[in-house]
């Protein structure tokens, strides 16, 4: 694993390492997880030995101040004279750091937070506004006490920390009564959901496992290898079998995909967007490692992950591509396909992954009202090459990690009409993914519902 974004670690304070990473996501513009990871990764190489409870805490604060910087940034506002964007970058984040805990944490005395967020500024070298620091987070303890801050912000992409468009867009979507229950849902610590390698054993088994290493777990409805681990289980490496293949980490809507896809064994698959490789190498467990699966991926750092994957899992029918899908033609890259064509494609395009901000905390202000338009385009012409790489009775399962209609029904309604010689298959009534299929036949996950990330899904078959 890379870890690009080095810096020499200032201290063995938690408070200090998240302040740190949440220096990279603001001011390097990193991904959350690749900041978090990286800074914990330089603890490690400074002789930092971090108890389990620090590395969690540090986990919330960085996860939890990205996902809720709107929300602090209002109720700070609130007790300054000045604009926010008046305070030293460094200053901001520390106050951040402060009122998050204050409103969002209950296992920290009001006093030690104060404490420890004026005892952060000074160690940042700004001596000279610690009093300020005190004044503004004792302000904010007395109001707390006082009244219910949160209650008073009335705008909802404030009280729930979203951007406005996202608001809206769920608000048509969903309706206002849903806003509070998907915000919520996407605001919380994301579970652990894990897919069972039937390969190397059963579900039985891997639960036994973690049942003797006292690691709290329980078997996901509907889904037959799905196993929810319960919050707070540590390193996933470190966990039961994960050397020997057991299991993989795979939110339960993501099973879904490869249900809906039915593999059966001995047949000819391409799994067109395939990195990091849990689909792919779930579709080989239903293959029972027979057949074959073309991974296809256009960046080969990408495509390693899926190898490590496989040979981790003790998988060997699938060979990987580096290539766009847009360019594959199945002819000229490996040779051409028998019996005229695969049996099965899968689509897990490149989408805004709007279904699933609570494991990305700052997707939310990454993306923007135009990007999923954008992505249609291209999930557009990668659903209009794949028609040309399945055999006449083969299917497509089309399928994204997004709840924006864009990305989803108006692809699949634009490409139903732009070739009626194809349909929409729903589920078999058997099949894990029927349960949640819709009227039209496509399967729509909803968060707030399912209690799973939103995914879209959809299986085509040439009439």
């Amino acid at each position: 694993m890379s870890h690009p974004l080095k810096l020499p670690m200032t201290s063995k304070n938690s408070r200090q390492i998240a302040l740190e990473a949440l220096r990279l996501i603001q001011k390097r513009k990193a991904y959350a997880d690749v900041a978090l990871d990286s800074t914990l990764f330089r603890s490690r190489q400074a002789d930092t030995i971090l108890p389990e409870s620090d590395r969690r805490l540090i986990t919330e604060l960085v996860y939890g101040c990205t996902r809720r910087q709107k929300t602090l940034q209002v109720i700070l506002q609130n007790f300054l004279q000045k604009p926010i964007t008046k305070l030293p970058p460094d200053l901001l984040l520390i106050l951040e750091i402060g009122i998050y805990q204050l409103f969002f944490l209950d296992r920290i005395k009001p006093s030690a937070i104060v404490h420890t967020t004026v005892e952060l500024v000074k160690e940042n070298k700004m001596q000279g506004l610690s009093g300020f620091a005190n004044g503004v987070m004792r302000s904010i303890l007395r109001a707390k006490e006082k009244e219910d801050i949160l209650a008073k912000i009335t705008d909802p992409a404030s009280f729930y920390s979203f951007p406005e468009w996202l608001i809206e867009l769920w608000q048509k979507e969903f309706g206002q009564e849903a806003i509070a229950d998907i915000c919520n849902w996407f605001n919380q610590t994301p579970h652990l959901d894990l897919r069972v390698n039937l390969l190397h054993t059963t579900r039985d088994q891997v639960l036994a496992a973690f049942a003797e290493a006292a690691i709290a777990a329980e078997p996901i409805p509907h889904l037959p290898e799905g196993i929810r681990v319960a919050q707070g289980a540590g390193d996933v490496s470190k966990l039961p079998k994960f050397k020997e293949g057991w299991w993989s980490v795979q939110d339960a809507s993501a099973q879904l995909v490869t249900y809906l896809l039915d593999p059966q064994p001995n047949e000819i698959i391409i799994d067109a967007c395939s990195a990091p490789g849990g689909k792919t190498t779930h579709i080989s467990d239903r293959l029972k490692n027979t057949g074959k699966v073309y991974a296809l991926d256009r960046l080969a750092s990408r495509l390693k992950k899926v190898d490590q994957n496989t040979a981790r899992l003790g998988i060997t029918n699938v060979q990987t591509v580096e290539i766009d899908a847009r360019e594959f033609d199945a002819e000229k890259v490996i040779g051409g396909l028998p019996n005229h064509g695969c049996d099965r494609v899968l689509l897990d395009v490149p989408c805004s992954g709007l279904g699933t901000l609570h494991r990305h905390a700052d997707a939310r202000w990454r993306q923007t009202p135009e990007e999923p338009y954008k992505l249609a385009k291209t999930q557009s012409e990668i659903l209009e090459q794949a028609t040309q790489w399945v055999k006449p009775d083969g299917v497509i399962v089309y399928s994204t990690c997004t709840l924006h209609p864009a990305e989803n029904e108006e692809v699949i309604t634009q490409f139903l009409e732009n070739h009626p010689d194809w349909k929409i298959v729903p589920p078999d009534a058997n099949n894990p993914a029927a349960h949640f299929a819709s009227d039209r036949g496509w399967i729509k996950v909803l968060p707030h519902k399912h209690d799973m990330d939103g995914f879209f899904m959809v299986k085509l078959q040439k009439i």
